[in-house]
């Protein structure tokens, strides 16, 4: 699937592989000479034990996770590869030496983060660049712009935006949880709960009377906002839909006036969001701290 991966240099067209669920369907739409004309993402990290979440980073899997999509996808490099959550029963310098190992061999071309903390960032970038820090930013989740956003302009990272439309909230408001099915995982986020999304349903409502002004829909103003924060900010919306799809690439061409960037910044500041974006914070940047090196024993 076309996207794109901000990165300090540019901004290349990416087709994401993010598990080996997907690796069929990945590795058929490389064919025919069209790995050559993307960048290839994919991310490690995060496994299924027992039933229950686990992150991984420590070297043995994080070679093990690499050879294995090269192996699925029957490529020879990753042209970005992400760690999708931080491992804090280690350094991040362990992990970030294995990687470092895997550049230097040419399995993969640049090294990107996934909900880390500022100092997270730092340490890992001391061992090598970092390309890319994936985090959560759109007009209801803001929670990275005091500490982790400035601190990857000042190391010259490029930022990639998920759920920038706030997991479909900012395209449908309180109305997109009526429909989810048993298993979507959004029915188990605190924001889409009964006694917060309603509350929530303000920030959407004002965004539609911006948008109804402004001739766009909700979502391709939601974009719009993150797309406009800066040549190194790439948001990645997500789709099943060649209607939205199109939509979210008509966002590209809407332009915002400082005027109605800071009407939008003041409408999100206004409006206090209910509700964490994961239950408890171990999946984000707030629990992401490793510990030091010095107190490592392999």
């Amino acid at each position: 699937m076309p996207s794109t991966v901000a990165s300090p240099s540019s901004i290349p067209p990416t087709c994401t592989a993010p598990s080996s669920m997907k690796s069929f369907s990945a590795r058929q739409a490389l064919k025919g000479g069209m790995r050559e004309r993307v960048e290839l993402a994919t991310k490690f990290g995060v496994i299924i034990k027992d039933g229950k979440f686990e992150v991984r980073g420590d070297p043995a899997y994080v070679r093990a996770a690499c050879e294995g999509s090269l192996k699925r996808l029957e490529v020879d490099c990753i042209d970005l590869y992400y760690q999708h959550r931080i491992d804090t029963r280690l350094p991040i310098e362990v992990t970030m030496g294995e990687l470092k190992k895997l550049v230097e061999e040419g399995k993969i071309k640049y090294i990107g983060l996934s909900e880390a903390s500022a100092s997270t960032i730092r340490r890992a970038h001391a061992v090598h660049p970092i390309t890319a820090v994936q985090l959560e930013w759109s007009l209801w989740a803001r929670d990275a712009e005091e500490d982790i956003i400035p601190t990857c302009r000042e190391l010259g990272i490029g930022i990639v935006a998920y759920s920038p439309l706030g997991r479909g909230f900012l395209s449908l408001g309180a109305r997109v949880a009526e429909n989810l099915s048993n298993d979507d995982y959004r029915k188990t986020l605190p924001r889409f709960q009964p006694e917060n999304i309603e509350h929530n349903n303000i920030l959407f409502e004002r965004v539609k009377e911006i948008a109804t002004r402004k001739g766009c829909t909700t979502s391709q103003l939601a974009l719009a906002w993150v797309h406009h924060q800066g040549d190194d900010v790439c948001p990645i919306p997500g789709t099943t839909k060649i209607g939205n799809l199109d939509q979210n690439i008509g966002a590209l061409s809407l332009t915002l006036t400082p005027e109605e960037m800071a009407e939008l910044e003041s409408i999100a500041s206004a409006v206090a969001i209910k509700g964490d974006r994961f239950q408890g914070t171990s999946l984000t940047w707030k629990a992401s701290d490793t510990p030091l090196l010095a107190s490592w024993k392999a």
